[in-house]
Order: structure tokens, then sequence, then C-alpha cells
């Protein structure tokens, strides 16, 4: 990413220049959630492509808190009188951070922008770096919600990719969640490892499910460019054929258990979704600070929408705290980017979008993609429900979710 700063003058002739290509009439503004990036790890797995760095000194956790508060002072100008509906703390492993750090954060945040009283509030944790004080530590310090990278119960697994945590610590930190009193927590589980079977993959989930985590994300390891795994791919990754059966099984086993589907990786019983992750997919807006942090900010005013990146490596994040410089990049969407992002996400949910909250997130009439619409029904890719006014795919569609946002791009 290039670390750049665009001057005023430039910002408000692109600003000017995308009003006029993109009209967005906002009637009332989405949803907004707050999303923290804490960007150290214990170590960095081979196959993570998220901005995280392996922690070789102490983490500046008095610095690093300044730095966020500067951050977020500077964004709330775009969003006064705004409201946080949920705030999801990721990494990186933000469980690297003291309680007594993630209190101060979540007290200084309040303290400058309203958050809702009934807020999720997530915090992402390695089993390798949490006990059950350490848990009771976070809950106290106003953190309701804890979604935890297990990845697989598999020893030989777990070595493969890389994780610091074995079977034992994945069990015991789960336990220990519980025991401090969480009972909204999510587990993350992988498929498709190297030499999986997929008797070792439903394994994995029946283990995970034992525990009843109210969320599951389960979803299929792929390579992604600048990790060790793409310059190193694993041997014996299973083949598409195996991909499909282990991904239909697990499917039907987690359906059998009372787990709804209602995302591509997203699983959970009755009303435990992930609000967060809901706005993300339903093209709400977020505020992003932390190394590397994006967020998205739609304005009714300016009749705009704008994207953001924070500076990447912790060290220049810090330095660049209190000035312009924190943003790395900064750009706003035409009416084609827009119309494409909102079906990027709307089109991973199971329940698809209603023709209303199309025209009140992005600021456009419907028939800006009517043609797309049209094409993917005719395709059979996409079901209308015309009491509802909503669009879902279908299971075909989400079998070429791909192809059918290609008539997106196109329209």
């Amino acid at each position: 990413m290039t670390e750049t700063t665009i001057p005023l003058s430039t910002l408000t002739k692109q600003l000017n220049r995308e009003q006029t290509e993109a009209g967005f009439q906002f009637t009332t503004l989405p949803p907004l959630s707050l999303y923290i990036h804490v960007p150290w790890c214990v170590r960095k797995c081979p196959y993570c492509d998220f901005n995280s760095h392996e922690i070789r000194d102490p983490v500046p956790e008095a610095d690093y808190l300044a730095a966020l508060f500067a951050d977020l002072e500077q964004e709330l100008p775009s969003v006064w009188g705004r409201k946080i509906i949920s705030i999801f703390i990721g990494g990186g492993t933000p469980s690297v951070l003291s309680p007594e750090t993630v209190e101060q954060l979540l007290a200084g945040i309040r303290a400058r922008i309203m958050v809702l009283p009934n807020a999720e509030i997530t915090l992402e944790a390695n089993p390798a770096t949490v006990d059950s004080v350490r848990f009771q530590g976070f809950r106290q310090a106003g953190i309701n919600r804890l979604s935890l990278g297990i990845q697989s119960f598999n020893p030989e697994a777990l070595q493969t990719l890389g994780r610091v945590h074995g079977r034992d610590e994945a069990i015991a930190a789960i336990e220990a969640a519980q025991t401090a009193g969480f009972n909204n927590f999510n587990l993350d589980l992988m498929f498709g490892l190297p030499k999986q079977t997929e008797q070792q993959a439903l394994d994995d989930l029946h283990m995970a499910l034992s525990f009843k985590p109210p969320h599951l994300s389960w979803y299929q390891l792929t390579i992604e460019p600048n990790t060790l795994f793409h310059r190193r791919p694993p041997p014996l990754l299973p083949e598409d054929d195996d991909l499909w059966a282990i991904q239909s099984a697990g499917q039907r086993y987690l359906a059998e258990q009372g787990y709804q589907q209602y995302e591509v990786s997203a699983y959970a019983q009755a009303r435990r979704q992930c609000q967060h992750n809901l706005n993300y997919w339903q093209f709400g807006d977020y505020l992003g600070i932390g190394a590397g942090a994006h967020g998205k900010i739609s304005d009714a005013h300016q009749g705009s929408i704008r994207r953001s990146s924070k500076q990447r490596h912790p060290r220049r994040y810090l330095e660049t705290a209190t000035t312009p410089e924190i943003n790395a990049e900064t750009h706003y969407l035409t009416a084609n980017d827009v119309c494409l992002e909102f079906m990027l996400n709307a089109l991973r949910l199971h329940e698809g979008f209603s023709a209303a909250q199309f025209e009140a997130y992005t600021g456009l009439p419907l028939h800006r993609v009517s043609n797309a619409l049209q094409q993917a029904q005719a395709q059979g890719w996409l079901n209308y429900i015309a009491a509802e006014q909503s669009y879902l795919p279908s299971e075909q569609g989400r079998l070429f979710l791909n192809e059918m946002l290609e008539l997106f791009m196109s329209d």
C-alpha cells in the first residue's frame, strides 16, 4: 500500500468529481460500527495475510492507546451525532493487550463517541495468550463477545498451520472463556487443511460443537499472496472433489445441530449472528482505527462515500498518529464502485437484501442495477420475493457467486 498524504485541494476536486458522477442521495445513514486493529502476534502464521507483526520487543501498550485515541479524534468530525452499534477489536492478536489497557481503551472510546448500551463488543483471542483470570479481566473491562482462533483440534494440523497453541490449550481456552461468564463467543475453524480427510474435518466440528458455541466461523484454507504458504505451498492439500465432500458433509452436520448458515462461512444458533460482521455485509458504515485499519463512511451532506486506510506498520502508525499522515490512503467511491461493493457483500448473505436497503445504504435508485438483477434471475442465481421486495441468492447462485458478481461489474 502506498504511504502518501493526499492534499486537501486534491481531495476536494476528486470529491466534487465523484459526487457529480455518483449523486448519492441519502435519506438516512447506515448503521455505524468501530473496528480497532491490534497488529501484534506471538508468531506470524504461514497462511495469514492480515497486517500482523511478530512480537520481538514489549508491546508499547500506553503509546498505542494514545495513538488510537488520536486516530479516533481525527475521524470524529465525519461522524458527529452518530452512534456506534458494535465494536470489534481484531488483529493480529488483541488478547496480547492487558485487560487494563482494554478497559482504558473502551472508556476512552465512550468518552469521545456515543456507544449504544447494548452494543456488541468483540475481542479476538489466541488460545496461547489467555487464561481464566485474563478472560475475567476482559469481561470486567467491557468485552461481551469473544472470537477464539482455534483453527483445528488436530495436533498435526495445528503444527502445520504454525499455530502457537495445541489441542489442550484450545480446549482449555474455551472452557476458561465459559468459566469467566462469556455466553456469547465464536470459534474459528478451518477446513481443507493439508492431508485433511472428511472425517478429520468432521471431528473438528464435533469437538467445537461439544462446547455449544453460539457462533462458528468455518472456512476453507486459502493460499493468499504475501504469505509463507504462497511462497512455499504446503504439500497434500485436498483436491477440489474432496473439498466439496468436506464442505457438504460439514454443512449437513451443522444444520442438523441447529446452526444456520447465514453467510458463506458463518454459522450461528438462532438470533446469535455476529452483528458487527452483519453490518459489513449489509454495506453499513464503520470507522477503522489502528495500524492498517480500513474504514467506510457515508456523508449525507456531501453525498459521498469515503474509504480510507491507516498506516500499516506499527512504528509508522505511532509516528503519524497525531497528524493527517496517519491516513495511508483515502478515496471516494463512484456509483459503479458502490453498486459492485454492495453486491460483493450483500450476496454473501443467505437472506440477500431488500430494495429499500439497497437505496438507503447506497443513496442510489435500484434501477442502477436492474439489468444485472434481471440477468441473475434469468440464470436462476437470484430469487425475488415480491411480498418483501427482496432479492436473495438461490442455492445455485451461492455456488456461482463469482459469476453472478461479474454481471454487476459489466452493469
